[in-house]
């Protein structure tokens, strides 16, 4: 009876190396951990009602990472998300954190910042359902040209559609991403994404700004 009401990291991904490795950083660091080599596992072995959080492969044969996400919001369940991904897409990043994920990790995923990540999701330290918090007074600071990329990346646009719609390298796209990264004090897309998109800073129309780089 304890077990199942102890908070658990559900790790939930179809490479077993992977999920090997993630269990044992997990269990290292002295988290409980249970994993699943599919979402439909994690389903049919009652994953959605366990107390705990989910360490959650993105593209996964069958169900995929998004779609359980979608799944367990259908259903109310209140599992704080932590998503992994080798691909680093950046508009699934935008979807998964505009429904609520907790955090969006690349692979291969430093064993500090997933630590970090499943920690504060299992106390709750942050929910991605409280008040946004205030934007820092550095947005006011972004040239022209960095708010023009940052309402791109918000769009969902990777690198090389930016630099296509303003007409600019991907270099120099690279170069305004990290001064944005920097002036806002976030280290990582899924902190910027939880930053602009938690109701305080929406992105803006971005068809003409191509016409005035």
């Amino acid at each position: 009876m304890t077990r199942s009401i102890e908070p658990t990291v559900l790790v939930v991904d179809d490479d077993e190396a992977v999920r090997d490795s993630l269990a044992m950083v997990l269990r290292a660091a002295g988290r409980c951990v249970e994993t699943f080599a599919s979402a439909e596992e994690f389903i049919e072995r009652g994953g959605a009602t366990r107390a705990g959080c989910l360490v959650l492969d993105v593209r996964m044969p069958g169900m995929s990472g998004l779609e359980l996400q979608d799944y367990l919001a259908q259903r109310n369940a209140p599992l704080p998300i932590v998503f992994l991904t080798g691909h680093g897409d950046i508009p699934m990043a935008v979807r998964a954190v505009r429904r609520g994920a907790w955090e969006f990790l690349q692979k291969p995923v430093d064993d500090g910042l997933l630590l970090a990540a499943v920690d504060s999701a299992l106390s709750g330290d942050s929910p991605p359902d409280s008040p946004p918090r205030a934007l820092p007074p550095a947005v006011g600071t972004l040239s022209r040209r960095e708010r023009e990329v940052l309402d791109l990346i918000l769009a969902g646009k990777q690198t090389r559609a930016i630099a296509e719609a303003l007409f600019i390298s991907v270099k120099t796209v690279e170069f305004h991403r990290s001064r944005i990264h920097s002036k806002l004090g976030v280290a990582s897309m899924a902190e910027l994404f939880n930053l602009c998109l938690g109701g305080q800073l929406a992105p803006r129309p971005v068809a003409s700004a191509a016409l005035r780089a």
